[in-house]
Parts: structure tokens; sequence; C-alpha cells
């Protein structure tokens, strides 16, 4: 069905993306790719001031490593870690890279997002391609 789909994982909640994972793999055309996708929510200039000068870099290869350890085995899927906002960037990459669909799960959200939690919402009214969210 799709040739090349997103797969935004958050990483901070330890929640499972083998769902996600699954779905995409069952969506995905022969031949096709699958990108997860882990954003680091961007730090203010004034707090990244105060923190080490590796903060960033350490951050990133840790994030790096939980991402590919999250979707080991899975040899059809590339591991990317970026730093912005996090629907914005979904988005943004997903445009970018030219996804066609974005697979992503949704936390239990609190009664300010009642349906789907704020970041699916987002990437949901946002994204110029299909979007399926897992709950």
């Amino acid at each position: 069905m799709y040739k090349h789909i997103l797969i935004p994982i958050e990483l901070e909640h330890n929640r499972d993306a083998g769902a996600a994972i699954a779905l995409a793999k069952k969506l995905l055309d022969e031949g096709g790719q699958i990108t997860a996708l882990h954003v680091i929510e961007a730090i203010p200039g004034y707090v990244v001031a105060n923190m080490p000068g590796d903060y960033l870099t350490t951050r990133r290869s840790e994030a790096m490593a939980a991402l590919e350890t999250e979707i080991a085995g899975a040899s059809e899927i590339k591991a990317v870690v970026v730093v912005g906002h996090a629907g914005r960037t979904i988005q943004e990459f997903a445009q970018q890279h030219d996804s066609d669909c974005i697979v992503m799960a949704s936390h239990q959200p609190g009664i300010q997002d009642y349906f789907i939690g704020s970041t699916a919402a987002w990437v949901v009214r946002h994204s110029k391609c299909s979007v399926h969210v897992i709950r």
C-alpha cells in the first residue's frame, strides 16, 4: 500500500512501539522503506548555555541506541534521531522525505486532548499524507 512509512517513536515514557511497527510492516509495499523517528525536544538557548557542552551529543547517541534496540530485528526499518518540536518535526520530516504514511501511537490523553494525544492530534491535523493512530 505505502512506499515510505514513518513511525514516530517516543522513548521517554517507555511505550511499546511493537503495534506501530507491526502495522507499518503490514501496510508496506514490497521494496518499501520504514523509518523510525525519535524527536528530542529542542532546549531553549538560555538553558543550553548552562548545560555541559556535550549534552546534546550524548543525548542523541543515547536516543539512537534506545531506538535501535526498539526496532531490533527489523532490517527494513531505518532509525533516525532529530531535534525539534515533536509534532511539527514529525510532519516536516514526513514531507521532506516523501513519506506517504505515518503510523504513530497515542498516549491516554487528558481533558485538553480528549480523543488522542496532543502530538498525534497535531500530526493528524497538519500532515499531507495518511496518518494511522494506534491506541
